[in-house]
């Protein structure tokens, strides 16, 4: 199985371009690793600042049982 297109490797590799698997994906990797990227960063910040409001409204009520802030 080849899934660089090549058959054979008794050539010349100076005349071969590439000899790295999955040529030509390398935008849709890109793509891809962009939105995996745009969106973990998206749902980092929507939990974050779920947990900041969480502790501000047990700050706010002085409900210290409420806020999960760690002491060490």
């Amino acid at each position: 199985m080849s899934t660089n297109g090549m058959t054979d490797w008794a050539v010349d590799l100076a005349d071969v371009s590439a000899i790295y698997p999955f040529q030509g994906t390398e935008f849709l990797l890109f793509i891809a690793g962009l939105v995996f990227w745009i969106g973990w960063h998206w749902i980092q910040l929507r939990e974050e600042a779920t947990e900041l409001q969480h502790e501000l409204d047990a700050d706010e009520t002085g409900d210290l049982a409420k806020a999960s802030i760690e002491r060490y």
